[in-house]
């Protein structure tokens, strides 16, 4: 990688989320919370589906794979967050960086096809219930999953296909607790513009399209009161990563609480994946 990118920056300083020593620790237990009860549920709903035969089905297979996606998203970041929240010279490496970025828009992705796939699962279930079998068999469920990790790397590896050789030679301040591409490309010492925006507006066109075909396949089958749960998390998801990604005029502090809602949007994952689990067992 450093043969890759000839750069005299090494590092990368961290503002972080704030200096005030009260909004620090009030900060460090609402995020460690946080990231232990998305972890902790995660987890659970994981175990739950491998353990219970009942809970073999595609819907429930997609589900536990989404539960991993979102333990991974919650994680990339997250830990050194919480480890930096108290720390006077918040840094990360070069490699680091680079690393978030490419963990970021790899889960990113990923969830995005697999939200997808979610909702073709519960279009053909409430749609074609007859053929529902057939349709997401065991084969089509794996392939739709690896689909998603194939979309998401090849998604991230276009973002970093550029990245990785622009010059770094001066400023080296991220606005953020993390590092995101908006922030490192303005960083480099070249002009940008135009690669800035093609590369940034591709994540948030993704991001849109992707919540405008769920959107539709919802309100076509008119199954709101059963994907209720779902479509508020897939909200949850895209309404931050379009907003952050299309609108570039939005202030950096609103950028930093957005970011961190979708960063740990996995939190959410549990409450509506028992909400399904639970109407299985009544019905």
């Amino acid at each position: 990688m450093e043969g890759a990118n000839h750069s005299r920056v090494s590092e990368f300083v961290l503002l972080g989320l704030t200096d005030s020593p009260e909004l620090q620790i009030f900060f460090f237990v609402m995020f460690s919370l946080f990231y232990l009860m998305s972890i902790l549920g995660n987890c659970l709903i994981l175990l739950t589906v491998l353990f219970s035969p009942h809970l073999h089905s595609p819907m429930y297979f997609l589900l536990s794979n989404l539960s991993l996606i979102d333990m991974c998203l919650s994680s990339f970041a997250t830990p050194k967050m919480i480890v930096d929240i108290f720390a006077q010279h918040k840094t990360i490496s070069f490699e680091g960086c680079i690393s978030q970025i490419f963990f970021l828009h790899l889960f990113t992705g990923t969830e995005i096809v697999l939200l997808i796939s979610m909702s073709f699962d519960r279009c053909i279930a409430i749609c074609k219930p007859l053929h529902y079998s057939s349709v997401m068999s065991q084969s089509m469920c794996v392939g739709l999953v690896v689909a998603s990790w194939t979309v998401g790397f090849l998604h991230t590896m276009t973002q970093l296909a550029f990245t990785l050789y622009l010059p770094f030679c001066g400023p080296n301040v991220v606005d953020s607790f993390f590092c995101d591409l908006p922030l490192v490309i303005q960083l480099t010492c070249i002009d940008t513009y135009i690669l800035g925006i093609f590369m940034i507006s591709t994540s948030g066109m993704i991001a849109l399209i992707s919540f405008l075909l769920l959107l539709t396949s919802y309100i076509t089958v008119l199954a709101l009161s059963t994907c209720t749960a779902h479509f508020i998390v897939v909200s949850m998801f895209f309404g931050p990563c379009i907003f952050i990604y299309v609108n570039q005029e939005v202030k950096t502090a609103v950028k930093k609480k957005l970011s961190n809602q979708y960063l740990n949007i996995g939190k959410t994952t549990p409450m509506y994946s028992f909400k399904f689990m639970k109407r299985r067992r009544q019905g």
